[in-house]
């Protein structure tokens, strides 16, 4: 018996059925429908509308349910056509008419409202807590390699010396304001729908205020038709975990060129690799792209999100069950992307010298040589000029800044004298930028002091 069959005289086609039916996806949240009816019941003994009692057999009802879902002895099947129903149904079968005043002053748009509300709050929670493990290694990685030097890269192409740890700040600032946005969501969406009803609340002596607290709640939402026709908040963590995957897949792309034969910056270990079927030399960086390339897939649940919403009118919709199966999908994709992502960084190992020599034969301090010439009086436009014949005559001799001689340096231009060596080592090159956010050791330093506290607080 469906939960509003009495209107109707003729069975479901059973086909029709199938196609109505969420209880193959919502299912997902059977522990979130429980805690949300437990709060509910509640709720309503206090206000006097059902007895001590009844309150005590649906909880105890409800605690049984799920007791027994979570040791496998009660299956969720598909006779029903949600989550609601199916625990609604077996409460009454286990306690008598008891269990049929559960839904007292309630209907399924406010509790289904309720159940991905606090399902995703929880989502938001566990994505949270992946992301700081990862700001944790990220962290382990930056402190380690204050003096790794590597070069820095502007168009794919080699730009100026920086360290590892440097680099990889820059990536910690990233996840850092993912974990800014996820906080942002959960604040803003921390507001109680259940007591809305269908949309225009009800005329039971409700005590919303008091469902918001024992739910952990900041307060009830205030229009009961927003209540139930609200998923912005879904929209919006989408939205942050399409983000977070964005730098996933960024962080993903370099490490996949810099595992490559022609950079070999990175080793990544065999647990995080795979092989050829026919080329037994391969080993391939296959959770890298499997990441970079689930990233599309995040995306896909946000636009078709958006999409089934543009079109919907006050207050719910049929269309909005669309809500959960992509939005579950791209939660878990998100979240066992960080994961396995955390482990394979945590594993690597960086080839230090192969960064270093690679900074070294790349230019990166030919900025560094324009400005040894600016402090001796050379006018930065004529400098640039003069560092780009040098890059020309390296280039066509086939050596680097740092093999030319002093009288080849002298040929270009007489300025140059024997400290130009120092001026556009590597070292020199990054320790002297030591303005806060810059790859300078002193700098970096800095950072990771502030890191760790970001840490230890957050």
């Amino acid at each position: 018996m469906k939960l509003w069959g009495g209107r109707f005289t003729k069975q479901t086609d059973q086909l029709a059925h199938n196609f109505n039916a969420s209880i193959s996806f919502d299912r997902k949240f059977y522990k979130e429908d429980i805690e949300g009816s437990i709060a509910h019941v509640t709720m309503l003994a206090a206000q006097g509308i059902l007895t001590d009692n009844e309150k005590n057999q649906i909880i105890d009802g409800l605690n049984g349910i799920r007791k027994d879902i979570d040791d496998g002895k009660l299956i969720i099947d598909d006779e029903h056509e949600d989550i609601h129903s199916f625990v609604e149904a077996h409460l009454t079968s286990r306690i008598g008419d008891a269990g049929k005043k559960l839904h007292t002053g309630r209907s399924r748009n406010d509790q289904v409202a309720l159940d991905m509300k606090l399902f995703t709050r929880n989502e938001i929670k566990e994505l949270d807590s992946l992301l700081k493990e990862l700001l944790v290694e990220l962290d382990v990685i930056m402190e380690n390699n204050t003096d790794t030097f590597m070069p820095g890269f502007t168009h794919l192409q080699k730009a100026q010396p920086i360290t590892l740890a440097h680099h990889m700040g820059a990536y910690f600032e990233m996840f850092k304001r993912d974990r800014s946005r996820l906080h942002d969501i959960y604040e803003r969406m921390n507001y109680c729908p259940l007591g809305s009803g269908a949309l225009a609340g009800t005329t039971y002596p409700l005590d919303r205020e008091y469902t918001a607290k024992l739910l952990n709640f900041k307060g009830a939402t205030l229009n009961s038709m927003d209540s139930v026709a609200d998923r912005d908040y879904l929209i919006e963590l989408l939205s942050a975990c399409s983000t977070i995957m964005m730098h996933l897949s960024r962080f993903c792309e370099e490490i996949i060129i810099w595992n490559s034969n022609e950079y070999r910056f990175v080793e990544i270990d065999d647990s995080y690799s795979t092989g050829s079927s026919i080329m037994p030399q391969k080993k391939n960086p296959d959770i890298a792209e499997l990441i970079r390339g689930k990233t599309g897939r995040v995306y896909g649940a946000l636009m078709s999100l958006l999409t089934t919403m543009k079109g919907i009118p006050l207050a719910y919709n049929k269309d909005m069950q669309e809500d959960k199966e992509l939005s579950f999908d791209a939660m878990d994709t998100t979240k066992g992307c960080i994961k396995l992502f955390t482990g394979m960084i945590s594993s690597m190992t960086f080839n230090k010298a192969v960064m270093e020599n690679s900074a070294k034969n790349g230019f990166t301090n030919a900025t560094d040589a324009a400005d040894y010439l600016v402090n001796h009086g050379v006018p930065f436009r004529d400098a640039h000029g003069i560092v780009g014949q040098l890059v020309l005559y390296c280039i066509d001799k086939n050596i680097s800044l740092d093999e030319m001689s002093l009288d080849e340096y002298k040929k270009i231009s007489d300025v140059f004298e024997e400290d130009i060596y120092d001026a556009i080592s590597i070292k020199t090159c990054v320790e002297k930028r030591n303005t806060i956010g810059a790859p300078g050791v002193e700098a970096m330093k800095a950072v990771i002091a502030n890191n760790k506290e970001y840490l230890k607080n957050n």
